[in-house]
Protein backbone atom coordinates (compact mmCIF):
# COMPACT_ATOMS: atom_id res chain seq x y z
CA UNK A 1 0.00 0.00 0.00
CA UNK A 2 1.35 3.27 -1.17
CA UNK A 3 0.80 6.76 -2.09
CA UNK A 4 0.31 8.65 -5.06
CA UNK A 5 -0.37 10.05 -8.65
CA UNK A 6 -0.02 10.14 -12.04
CA UNK A 7 -1.01 9.48 -15.39
CA UNK A 8 -1.58 9.35 -13.28
CA UNK A 9 -1.80 13.27 -12.30
CA UNK A 10 1.48 14.51 -13.21
CA UNK A 11 2.37 18.22 -14.16
CA UNK A 12 1.94 16.97 -17.94
CA UNK A 13 -0.06 19.32 -20.30
CA UNK A 14 -0.03 18.79 -24.05
CA UNK A 15 -2.55 20.63 -25.30
CA UNK A 16 -1.99 19.01 -29.15
CA UNK A 17 -2.42 14.98 -27.55
CA UNK A 18 -5.72 13.32 -28.47
CA UNK A 19 -7.14 11.24 -25.70
CA UNK A 20 -6.68 8.28 -27.10
CA UNK A 21 -4.48 7.06 -29.79
CA UNK A 22 -7.06 6.15 -31.58
CA UNK A 23 -9.43 9.25 -31.17
CA UNK A 24 -9.57 11.55 -34.75
CA UNK A 25 -7.91 14.56 -34.37
CA UNK A 26 -10.26 17.44 -34.22
CA UNK A 27 -13.04 15.30 -31.94
CA UNK A 28 -11.30 16.06 -28.34
CA UNK A 29 -14.23 18.77 -27.57
CA UNK A 30 -17.14 16.28 -28.47
CA UNK A 31 -14.89 14.04 -26.02
CA UNK A 32 -15.25 16.15 -23.03
CA UNK A 33 -18.11 18.04 -23.98
CA UNK A 34 -20.33 16.15 -21.16
CA UNK A 35 -17.48 16.71 -18.33
CA UNK A 36 -15.70 14.08 -19.41
CA UNK A 37 -11.61 14.49 -19.28
CA UNK A 38 -9.66 14.77 -22.59
CA UNK A 39 -6.94 12.41 -21.87
CA UNK A 40 -9.40 9.88 -20.54
CA UNK A 41 -9.73 5.92 -21.81
CA UNK A 42 -12.42 5.84 -24.76
CA UNK A 43 -15.31 3.72 -23.63
CA UNK A 44 -14.14 4.01 -19.92
CA UNK A 45 -16.21 3.01 -16.66
CA UNK A 46 -16.44 6.53 -15.39
CA UNK A 47 -17.78 8.50 -18.29
CA UNK A 48 -20.16 5.41 -18.98
CA UNK A 49 -21.48 3.40 -15.85
CA UNK A 50 -20.92 5.40 -12.90
CA UNK A 51 -23.41 7.22 -11.20
CA UNK A 52 -23.49 11.12 -12.95
CA UNK A 53 -23.17 12.29 -9.70
CA UNK A 54 -19.77 10.48 -8.81
CA UNK A 55 -18.01 11.25 -12.16
CA UNK A 56 -16.09 14.65 -11.37
CA UNK A 57 -15.16 13.13 -8.20
CA UNK A 58 -13.67 9.95 -9.84
CA UNK A 59 -12.41 11.56 -12.78
CA UNK A 60 -10.14 13.58 -9.86
CA UNK A 61 -8.90 10.41 -8.65
CA UNK A 62 -7.70 9.23 -12.64
CA UNK A 63 -10.63 6.37 -11.88
CA UNK A 64 -10.65 6.90 -15.64
CA UNK A 65 -7.20 6.69 -16.28
CA UNK A 66 -5.96 3.31 -14.35
CA UNK A 67 -2.05 2.96 -15.72
CA UNK A 68 -1.05 5.52 -12.57
CA UNK A 69 -3.06 2.91 -10.09
CA UNK A 70 -1.16 -0.25 -11.88
CA UNK A 71 2.45 1.85 -11.55
CA UNK A 72 1.57 2.54 -7.67
CA UNK A 73 0.89 -0.82 -7.04
CA UNK A 74 3.69 -3.32 -9.04
CA UNK A 75 6.37 -2.33 -6.51
CA UNK A 76 3.61 -3.54 -3.58
CA UNK A 77 3.44 -6.73 -5.67
CA UNK A 78 7.09 -6.74 -5.88
CA UNK A 79 8.21 -6.37 -2.31
CA UNK A 80 5.19 -8.94 -1.29
CA UNK A 81 6.27 -11.75 -3.51
CA UNK A 82 10.19 -11.34 -3.22
CA UNK A 83 9.61 -11.21 0.82
CA UNK A 84 7.38 -14.62 -0.19
CA UNK A 85 10.59 -15.76 -2.27
CA UNK A 86 12.87 -15.72 0.97
CA UNK A 87 10.42 -17.47 3.33
CA UNK A 88 7.24 -18.53 1.65
CA UNK A 89 4.05 -17.63 1.03
CA UNK A 90 1.35 -17.44 4.17
CA UNK A 91 -2.42 -16.75 4.50
CA UNK A 92 -1.90 -13.36 5.49
CA UNK A 93 -0.22 -12.64 2.13
CA UNK A 94 -3.77 -12.77 0.34
CA UNK A 95 -5.03 -9.98 2.48
CA UNK A 96 -1.20 -7.88 2.12
CA UNK A 97 -1.91 -8.15 -1.65
CA UNK A 98 -5.90 -6.87 -1.69
CA UNK A 99 -5.27 -4.30 0.55
CA UNK A 100 -1.78 -2.99 -1.67
CA UNK A 101 -4.41 -2.86 -4.33
CA UNK A 102 -7.61 -1.37 -2.20
CA UNK A 103 -4.50 1.15 -1.10
CA UNK A 104 -2.74 2.13 -4.14
CA UNK A 105 -6.06 2.59 -6.05
CA UNK A 106 -7.45 5.06 -2.98
CA UNK A 107 -4.17 6.88 -2.84
CA UNK A 108 -3.69 7.09 -5.88
CA UNK A 109 -6.68 8.84 -5.91
CA UNK A 110 -5.96 10.91 -2.71
CA UNK A 111 -2.55 12.17 -4.49
CA UNK A 112 -4.19 12.82 -7.90
CA UNK A 113 -6.64 15.18 -6.14
CA UNK A 114 -3.76 17.13 -4.56
CA UNK A 115 -1.88 16.99 -7.47
CA UNK A 116 -4.78 18.79 -9.46
CA UNK A 117 -5.75 21.56 -6.42
CA UNK A 118 -1.59 22.76 -6.57
CA UNK A 119 -2.11 22.49 -10.03
CA UNK A 120 -5.02 23.87 -10.86
CA UNK A 121 -3.66 27.28 -12.63
CA UNK A 122 -1.77 25.50 -14.52
CA UNK A 123 -4.27 23.47 -15.85
CA UNK A 124 -6.50 26.19 -16.72
CA UNK A 125 -3.84 27.79 -19.01
CA UNK A 126 -3.44 24.35 -21.30
CA UNK A 127 -5.96 22.93 -23.37
CA UNK A 128 -6.03 19.51 -23.12
CA UNK A 129 -5.85 20.21 -19.09
CA UNK A 130 -9.00 22.46 -19.07
CA UNK A 131 -11.49 19.81 -19.32
CA UNK A 132 -10.19 18.53 -15.86
CA UNK A 133 -12.87 18.64 -12.71
CA UNK A 134 -11.42 21.81 -11.10
CA UNK A 135 -10.21 23.72 -13.96
CA UNK A 136 -13.94 23.18 -15.69
CA UNK A 137 -15.88 24.18 -12.66
CA UNK A 138 -17.11 20.60 -11.71
CA UNK A 139 -15.97 20.63 -8.01
CA UNK A 140 -14.60 23.46 -6.09
CA UNK A 141 -11.36 23.38 -4.23
CA UNK A 142 -13.17 22.89 -0.96
CA UNK A 143 -14.71 19.84 -2.58
CA UNK A 144 -11.71 18.42 -3.88
CA UNK A 145 -10.20 18.79 -0.40
CA UNK A 146 -12.89 16.93 1.47
CA UNK A 147 -12.81 14.06 -1.68
CA UNK A 148 -8.97 13.83 -0.82
CA UNK A 149 -9.62 12.96 3.02
CA UNK A 150 -12.05 10.52 2.22
CA UNK A 151 -10.09 8.50 0.18
CA UNK A 152 -7.35 9.01 2.63
CA UNK A 153 -9.92 8.35 5.82
CA UNK A 154 -11.03 4.85 4.18
CA UNK A 155 -6.97 3.73 2.93
CA UNK A 156 -5.90 4.47 6.66
CA UNK A 157 -8.69 1.47 7.65
CA UNK A 158 -6.75 -0.77 5.75
CA UNK A 159 -3.55 0.27 7.18
CA UNK A 160 -4.54 -0.19 10.74
CA UNK A 161 -4.35 -3.95 9.84
CA UNK A 162 -0.83 -4.25 9.10
CA UNK A 163 2.28 -3.91 11.31
CA UNK A 164 3.36 -1.00 13.02
CA UNK A 165 6.65 -0.75 11.41
CA UNK A 166 4.38 -1.16 8.33
CA UNK A 167 2.14 1.87 9.59
CA UNK A 168 5.06 3.64 10.48
CA UNK A 169 7.00 3.52 6.65
CA UNK A 170 3.38 4.36 4.51
CA UNK A 171 2.85 6.84 6.65
CA UNK A 172 6.20 8.60 5.71
CA UNK A 173 6.05 8.31 2.06
CA UNK A 174 3.38 11.09 2.63
CA UNK A 175 5.82 13.36 2.54
CA UNK A 176 6.76 12.53 -0.97
CA UNK A 177 3.25 12.68 -2.10
CA UNK A 178 3.19 16.06 -0.57
CA UNK A 179 6.02 17.56 -1.99
CA UNK A 180 5.72 15.90 -5.60
CA UNK A 181 3.47 18.67 -7.48
CA UNK A 182 6.28 21.33 -6.50
CA UNK A 183 9.00 19.31 -7.62
CA UNK A 184 8.57 20.75 -11.72
CA UNK A 185 8.32 24.01 -10.24
CA UNK A 186 12.21 23.82 -9.01
CA UNK A 187 13.89 20.88 -10.20
CA UNK A 188 14.67 19.48 -13.54
CA UNK A 189 14.30 15.91 -12.13
CA UNK A 190 10.76 15.90 -10.70
CA UNK A 191 10.12 12.38 -12.20
CA UNK A 192 12.45 11.22 -9.24
CA UNK A 193 10.40 12.79 -6.66
CA UNK A 194 7.60 10.83 -8.43
CA UNK A 195 9.62 7.62 -8.10
CA UNK A 196 10.66 8.39 -4.19
CA UNK A 197 6.87 8.53 -3.81
CA UNK A 198 5.43 5.70 -6.38
CA UNK A 199 7.60 2.73 -5.24
CA UNK A 200 7.08 3.09 -1.34
CA UNK A 201 5.17 -0.20 -1.81
CA UNK A 202 8.02 -2.28 -2.23
CA UNK A 203 8.96 -1.22 0.86
CA UNK A 204 5.94 -1.24 2.39
CA UNK A 205 4.52 -4.52 1.33
CA UNK A 206 8.14 -6.48 2.43
CA UNK A 207 7.82 -5.14 5.79
CA UNK A 208 3.83 -5.87 6.21
CA UNK A 209 5.04 -9.67 5.19
CA UNK A 210 8.63 -9.89 6.73
CA UNK A 211 7.57 -7.37 9.67
CA UNK A 212 11.28 -5.34 9.46
CA UNK A 213 12.77 -3.35 6.85
CA UNK A 214 15.52 -5.24 5.31
CA UNK A 215 18.14 -4.71 2.54
CA UNK A 216 16.89 -6.47 -0.31
CA UNK A 217 13.32 -4.48 -0.08
CA UNK A 218 15.93 -0.60 -0.21
CA UNK A 219 17.43 -2.35 -3.35
CA UNK A 220 14.18 -2.95 -4.75
CA UNK A 221 13.19 0.44 -3.86
CA UNK A 222 16.01 1.85 -5.58
CA UNK A 223 15.78 -0.06 -9.08
CA UNK A 224 11.71 0.75 -8.80
CA UNK A 225 12.79 4.93 -8.99
CA UNK A 226 15.60 4.58 -11.76
CA UNK A 227 12.50 2.46 -13.73
CA UNK A 228 9.80 5.05 -12.78
CA UNK A 229 12.49 7.75 -14.43
CA UNK A 230 12.80 5.59 -17.25
CA UNK A 231 8.87 5.76 -17.63
CA UNK A 232 7.77 9.18 -16.75
CA UNK A 233 10.80 10.38 -19.06
CA UNK A 234 8.96 8.60 -22.23
CA UNK A 235 5.33 10.07 -20.64
CA UNK A 236 7.12 13.74 -20.04
CA UNK A 237 7.77 13.95 -23.86
CA UNK A 238 4.20 14.18 -24.37
CA UNK A 239 3.89 17.46 -23.21
CA UNK A 240 7.44 18.82 -23.32
CA UNK A 241 6.39 22.16 -25.91
CA UNK A 242 3.63 22.84 -23.73
CA UNK A 243 5.97 22.79 -20.06
CA UNK A 244 8.38 25.11 -22.14
CA UNK A 245 5.86 27.65 -22.24
CA UNK A 246 4.09 27.68 -19.28
CA UNK A 247 7.71 27.06 -17.23
CA UNK A 248 7.29 23.00 -15.83
CA UNK A 249 10.71 21.23 -16.24
CA UNK A 250 10.81 17.71 -16.74
CA UNK A 251 13.26 14.71 -17.30
CA UNK A 252 11.96 15.02 -20.86
CA UNK A 253 13.09 18.45 -21.79
CA UNK A 254 16.59 18.23 -19.74
CA UNK A 255 17.46 15.38 -21.95
CA UNK A 256 16.27 16.23 -25.26
CA UNK A 257 17.23 14.47 -28.27
CA UNK A 258 19.40 12.06 -25.93
CA UNK A 259 16.62 11.01 -24.32
CA UNK A 260 17.22 7.33 -25.84
CA UNK A 261 21.02 7.07 -23.91
CA UNK A 262 19.20 7.90 -20.84
CA UNK A 263 16.85 4.88 -20.85
CA UNK A 264 19.22 2.93 -21.45
CA UNK A 265 21.40 3.66 -18.64
CA UNK A 266 18.19 3.54 -16.54
CA UNK A 267 17.13 0.11 -17.90
CA UNK A 268 20.97 -0.51 -17.00
CA UNK A 269 20.34 0.29 -13.56
CA UNK A 270 17.30 -0.70 -12.94
CA UNK A 271 18.21 -4.58 -13.97
CA UNK A 272 21.28 -4.46 -11.91
CA UNK A 273 20.08 -3.27 -8.52
CA UNK A 274 16.89 -5.34 -9.03
CA UNK A 275 18.98 -8.42 -9.25
CA UNK A 276 21.25 -6.89 -6.49
CA UNK A 277 17.68 -7.32 -4.27
CA UNK A 278 16.61 -10.76 -5.67
CA UNK A 279 20.40 -12.17 -4.84
CA UNK A 280 20.35 -11.07 -1.63
CA UNK A 281 17.06 -12.33 -0.68
CA UNK A 282 16.87 -15.52 -2.38
CA UNK A 283 20.65 -17.22 -2.06
CA UNK A 284 20.08 -17.98 2.10
CA UNK A 285 17.21 -19.89 0.62
CA UNK A 286 20.07 -22.34 -0.65
CA UNK A 287 17.62 -23.31 -3.26
CA UNK A 288 19.38 -22.90 -6.94
CA UNK A 289 15.98 -23.50 -8.78
CA UNK A 290 14.19 -20.75 -7.01
CA UNK A 291 17.16 -17.86 -7.67
CA UNK A 292 17.50 -18.73 -10.96
CA UNK A 293 13.70 -18.11 -11.95
CA UNK A 294 13.81 -15.18 -9.23
CA UNK A 295 16.84 -13.27 -11.54
CA UNK A 296 15.01 -13.98 -14.33
CA UNK A 297 12.65 -11.39 -13.40
CA UNK A 298 15.12 -8.18 -13.98
CA UNK A 299 16.14 -10.11 -17.11
CA UNK A 300 12.40 -10.37 -18.13
CA UNK A 301 12.16 -7.00 -16.89
CA UNK A 302 14.90 -5.25 -18.49
CA UNK A 303 14.16 -6.98 -22.38
CA UNK A 304 10.71 -5.27 -22.10
CA UNK A 305 12.24 -1.98 -21.31
CA UNK A 306 14.95 -2.71 -24.30
CA UNK A 307 11.55 -2.91 -26.59
CA UNK A 308 9.94 0.25 -25.56
CA UNK A 309 13.31 1.93 -26.38
CA UNK A 310 13.57 0.03 -29.61
CA UNK A 311 10.13 1.46 -30.61
CA UNK A 312 10.55 5.35 -28.90
CA UNK A 313 9.76 8.15 -30.74
CA UNK A 314 9.66 11.36 -28.45
CA UNK A 315 8.09 13.33 -30.91
CA UNK A 316 5.54 11.45 -31.37
CA UNK A 317 2.85 11.99 -28.19
CA UNK A 318 0.40 9.27 -28.99
CA UNK A 319 3.35 6.79 -29.44
CA UNK A 320 4.87 8.37 -25.90
CA UNK A 321 1.27 7.21 -24.11
CA UNK A 322 1.17 3.84 -26.11
CA UNK A 323 4.95 3.20 -24.51
CA UNK A 324 4.65 4.39 -21.17
CA UNK A 325 1.27 2.66 -20.98
CA UNK A 326 2.88 -0.57 -21.63
CA UNK A 327 4.76 -0.51 -18.53
CA UNK A 328 2.01 -2.27 -16.68
CA UNK A 329 3.20 -5.38 -18.06
CA UNK A 330 6.63 -4.32 -17.64
CA UNK A 331 6.10 -4.46 -13.71
CA UNK A 332 3.89 -7.31 -14.02
CA UNK A 333 6.38 -9.75 -15.23
CA UNK A 334 9.30 -9.47 -12.16
CA UNK A 335 6.03 -10.14 -9.68
CA UNK A 336 5.56 -13.11 -11.48
CA UNK A 337 8.60 -14.63 -11.36
CA UNK A 338 9.15 -14.03 -7.60
CA UNK A 339 5.91 -15.49 -7.14
CA UNK A 340 7.20 -18.66 -9.04
CA UNK A 341 10.00 -18.79 -6.95
CA UNK A 342 8.57 -18.08 -3.41
CA UNK A 343 6.37 -21.50 -4.36
CA UNK A 344 9.87 -23.84 -4.90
Amino acid sequence: MVYIKSDFCTCHKAKHMSADPGMPEGTESEHHKNGQVADAYTGNWVDHRAPAWTRPYLRLSRADRPIGTWLLLLPCWWGLTLAAAMDGFVLFDLWIAVGCTIGAFLMRGAGCTWNDITDRNFDGQVERTRSRPLPSGQVTVKQALVWMFIQMGISALVLITFNLNTILLALSSLIFVAIYPFAKRFTWWPQAFLGLAFNFGALVAWTAHRGVLETPAVLLYIAGIIWTLFYDTIYAHQDKEDDAMIGVKSTARLFGDNTAAWLRRFLMLSVSVMALAVISAVIMKGNVLALVIAIGGPWAFGMHLMTQIRRLKIDDPDACLRLFRENRNTGLIPALFFAVSAML
